[in-house]
């Protein structure tokens, strides 16, 4: 008997094959994630039409003008995709249930639609009478959006043929499927097959092409080892359940940078994006409180202004609480040694609690010195003045090391109307050329018992 038609069992996490049932997937350790499956030969695709392509020098290959890219008018959309829509590029958008993912596809599918013409929406979960009561609601009227609700890839290939849509949305791919193989939707076989039928259509045809994915209760995207070296671009969606704000990330993009961030609010119309995150993420400050204080991070191309918390307390645990909201966990720990063994702290005994207000996360290493101050304020009980901006990475020897882009985290310090800016002692000598600087205070640091006096006295 040939291997065509034997039944395996394929991890639904990450496509891990066995010919018997585990518990434990040992690729990725996931549990009951094994799931029984007819094996199926594998199809070979080519994304060439005419199923051959010829190898060209590339000096010979030209960009056309017509194959830019493509502008959403969302400007937080277009910034996190590099600066559009790459024809041809197949593009994963995840998130949790509810999140916006339908509502934000829905609004770029709009805004297409009015300036490169026909767009294609499939939905394989709502009925067009549900798709149609979302729209209505958004303001989404464009006469050349086209809505199909169609579950079979084979009719969803055909109907993309007849129309030929300049971009094409998939809600979602976890619930489409081939009827040539035996497992269910959702399944890995499903899901791989589905995607690489969609990815041989976009490339061959230069159809830009949305496919909405799922998270599991892990949090992550449903055979996300397997999606994601399918497509171009990975988009998450992020967001508090009860918070009306949404976060875009890039987790990889072919086409641009992945350290772009794209701020949204959820609002009646649909989501609107948010033109100067700073603003937002500072409006809610208190003032004159004990550990809080603002930070200048830099997120892509755009620096943020943050607001860092920290409460710290007396414990009467044994072991006393470490908790973190928006910030490296390990991170915190290491800077916590440092105030213990540099500064003198005896932190022990306390519960210590590090938030970046907003939901926003934030990995970067600048904001080391904003995280110690507001321990050290909290710690303390001395508030720092709430016109006061600090930045800097530091080290384990507790000293204060330079940051990169410093003139712009300036510059958007400065926008904001702060008076004072304590940074890196060795990054003074890069703001030669920062204008109104007589307007701000701007200090320079070596060491972290250096800030701390500085800013709580």
């Amino acid at each position: 008997m040939g291997k065509e038609g034997k039944a395996i069992f394929r991890c639904q996490q990450c496509g891990y094959e066995s010919s018997r049932w585990l518990g434990r997937c040992p690729d990725c350790g996931g549990w009951n994630t094994l799931i029984e499956e007819v094996f199926k030969e594998e199809k070979k695709y080519s994304l060439h039409p005419e199923g051959h392509s010829m190898p060209l020098p590339i000096s010979k290959i030209e960009i056309e003008e017509s194959k830019s890219r493509y502008k959403t008018e969302i400007s937080e959309f277009d910034r996190v995709l590099g600066g559009g829509i790459v024809p041809g590029s197949l593009i994963l958008v995840g998130g949790e249930p509810g999140i916006g993912k339908s509502t934000l596809l829905l609004q770029i599918a709009n805004s297409l639609s009015s300036n490169y013409g026909v767009i294609l929406y499939i939905s394989a979960e709502e009925s067009l009478y549900q798709i149609k009561l979302r729209a209505s609601r958004l303001g989404v009227l464009a006469e050349k959006l086209f809505l199909v609700s169609e579950t079979d890839i084979e009719v969803i290939k055909k109907h993309i043929s007849e129309i030929k849509p300049k971009v094409v949305i998939v809600d979602s791919v976890q619930t489409i499927n081939d009827y040539e193989i035996s497992s269910s939707p959702g399944s890995i076989s499903q899901v791989r097959e589905c995607t690489a039928q969609l990815m041989r259509l976009a490339k061959s045809k230069e159809i830009s092409v949305f496919i909405i994915g799922h998270v599991t209760k892990g949090g992550i995207l449903a055979g996300p080892k397997v999606l994601e070296h399918i497509v171009d671009t990975v988009l998450y969606l992020e967001g508090e359940q009860y918070n009306i704000y949404r976060i875009l990330r890039s987790t990889k993009n072919r086409f641009g940078s992945t350290n772009e961030l794209g701020i949204f609010k959820m609002g009646e119309k649909g989501l609107v994006e948010v033109l100067n995150p700073s603003e937002l993420l500072l409006s809610e400050k208190p003032s004159h409180v004990s550990g809080s204080v603002v930070a200048a991070t830099f997120e892509g191309s755009r620096p943020l202004l943050v607001e860092m918390q920290a409460l710290v307390s007396y414990s009467n645990l044994g072991i006393p609480r470490r908790m973190t909201t928006g910030v490296d966990y390990n991170r915190v720990l290491l800077i916590l040694a440092v105030l213990e063994k540099r500064v003198g702290y005896s932190l022990h005994s306390q519960d210590i609690h590090v938030n970046i207000a907003g939901g926003i996360k934030v990995l970067e290493p600048a904001l080391d010195l904003a995280i110690i101050m507001a321990i050290a304020s909290s710690f303390k009980d001395a508030p720092i003045d709430s016109a006061t901006v600090i930045f800097g990475e530091v080290g384990l020897a507790g000293e204060v090391r330079m940051v990169n882009q410093v003139e712009k985290r300036i510059q958007e310090v400065l926008k904001m109307g702060f008076k004072r800016c304590i940074i890196p002692k060795s990054n003074l000598k890069n703001l030669k050329n920062i204008s109104l600087k007589k307007d701000l205070e701007i200090i320079g640091v070596k060491t972290v018992q250096e800030a701390i006096n500085l800013a709580l006295n």
